[in-house]
C-alpha cells in the first residue's frame, strides 16, 4: 500500500512564499516514483502544476507558474518539494502530490491526472489579495 502525505500549505499574502512537501511510504514492484503536484481550486478541474522524473532530470511546469515554482526531489526517496514563490491570488487552491511507480529505465514527466495511481489528501494554499 501506497501513501502520499503533503505538508506545507497555508496562508499567505499575494506575492509571499510556500514551500510544499510530500513524502511516500509503502513500496510497489517498480523500483520508484514519477511524481507531480495538482491543484484543483473550487468550481475547476485538477490541473498540474509541475512534474518530475524519477531521476528529476525531467521536470514540467504549467505556463502560468513558469518562473515562480520549482520542482525538486529531496533526499528521502520518493520525496518531493514544491517551492512556489511570488504567489498570486488566483493560485489558491488545494494542492495534491501524485505519483506513478516506474522502472529504472524511465526517467519521464508526467504530466496528465491518468497517468497517477496515488495520490494525497491534499494540503490548502491560500493568496490573499
Amino acid at each position: 500500500q501506497v501513501q502520499l502525505v503533503e505538508s506545507g500549505g497555508g496562508l499567505v499574502q499575494a506575492g509571499g512564499s510556500l514551500r510544499l512537501s510530500c513524502a511516500t511510504s509503502g513500496r510497489t514492484s517498480y523500483s520508484s516514483f514519477a511524481m507531480g503536484w495538482f491543484r484543483q481550486a473550487p468550481g475547476k478541474e485538477r490541473e498540474c502544476v509541475a512534474a518530475i522524473g524519477r531521476n528529476g532530470d525531467n521536470t514540467y511546469y504549467t505556463d502560468s507558474v513558469k518562473g515562480r515554482f520549482a520542482i525538486s526531489r529531496g533526499n528521502a526517496k520518493d520525496s518531493i518539494y514544491l517551492q512556489m514563490n511570488s504567489l498570486k491570488p488566483e493560485d489558491t487552491a488545494v494542492y495534491y502530490c501524485a505519483a506513478r511507480p516506474v522502472d529504472y529505465s524511465d526517467n519521464s514527466y508526467y504530466e496528465r491526472r491518468v497517468h497517477y495511481g496515488y495520490w494525497g489528501q491534499g494540503t490548502k494554499v491560500t493568496a490573499s489579495s
